[in-house]
């Protein structure tokens, strides 16, 4: 008899794990739905928007004179965020650090010229394309060896270790130094230390119209355009949604047109 009683209650425990451990099971056709509406959920019931970005990058996220962050992308986002209803807060790092920085939740979004590629689409979600730039090769004035993408061989160029610009320095067999951001790759081009930096050419235009006496010159521009966009998490779909549409409003009622002037005398999106 007390055999036949331990195991009826065996059974019973057994059974009872069993249904918990269904209970838990997800749909997954819900998954990605219930995540996405519970991101911008989450934004609008806090009212802010967390904006991960560099503040070293001219003219997309940089401090002024007076220490104010400032910058196209951070424009650009402001007025995203104030489209959604909530407060745009920025919280600046490392170019390298900042995927991990939204892996981990600490942003909700990242404006910082983020290219999109394939590589990241895989682990990201972008919202629709704000910018359009192709990739120029910068090297000192009186250098006379590198005249083209292809000279990079054997060549070291200052690059951030993860941006689209380093890719395309190592696809044409350049060996790299890590920097933080353009200015420092100026620098050490310079300072001699490297031999060349690969970067967009909005970028590069903007600091030879601040510094007309830097020594250094274009000497290569890629003919492939890249497209640049806000990045986000996997999962972020609604708000994703929601940033893009404030990006085609933006463009329709001409505020883009107004901040991209602004910093660079023209539409950069076409």
């Amino acid at each position: 008899m007390k055999k036949v009683s331990l195991l009826f209650l065996f059974a019973l425990v057994l059974g009872v794990l069993a249904a918990c451990s269904g209970s838990q099971e997800k749909d997954p056709t819900t998954d990605d739905a219930t995540s996405s509406e519970d991101v911008l959920a989450k934004v609008k019931d806090e009212g802010t928007l967390m904006i991960g970005t560099e503040g070293t990058y001219p003219p997309f996220t940089f401090h002024d004179a007076s220490g104010e962050l400032t910058g196209f992308d951070v424009e650009i986002a402001r007025e995203v965020a104030s489209r959604l209803g909530v407060k745009a807060e920025f919280l600046e790092t490392q170019w390298d650090a900042m995927f991990a920085g939204l892996d981990a939740g600490r942003f909700d979004m990242v404006a910082n010229q983020v290219g999109i590629n394939p590589d990241r689409q895989e682990s990201y979600e972008f919202s629709d394309p704000y910018i359009t730039s192709t990739a120029v090769l910068v090297v000192a004035e009186d250098n006379t060896e590198i005249e083209s993408f292809e000279d990079l061989k054997g060549k070291l160029s200052a690059q951030s270790l993860t941006s689209n610009y380093g890719a395309t320095a190592t696809s044409f067999g350049a060996e790299l130094e890590g920097v933080e951001g353009f200015n420092q790759a100026i620098e050490l081009l310079n300072s001699g230390r490297v031999d060349a930096t690969v970067n967009d050419n909005l970028t590069v235009l903007d600091f030879m119209k601040q510094r007309p006496d830097a020594e250094v010159k274009v000497v290569d521009k890629s003919e492939d355009a890249a497209q640049s966009a806000l990045l986000f998490r996997k999962g972020s779909g609604a708000l994703v949604d929601e940033a893009s549409k404030a990006l085609a409003d933006m463009i329709d009622d001409g505020t883009y047109d107004k901040i991209s002037e602004k910093w660079f005398g023209e539409n950069v999106l076409e």
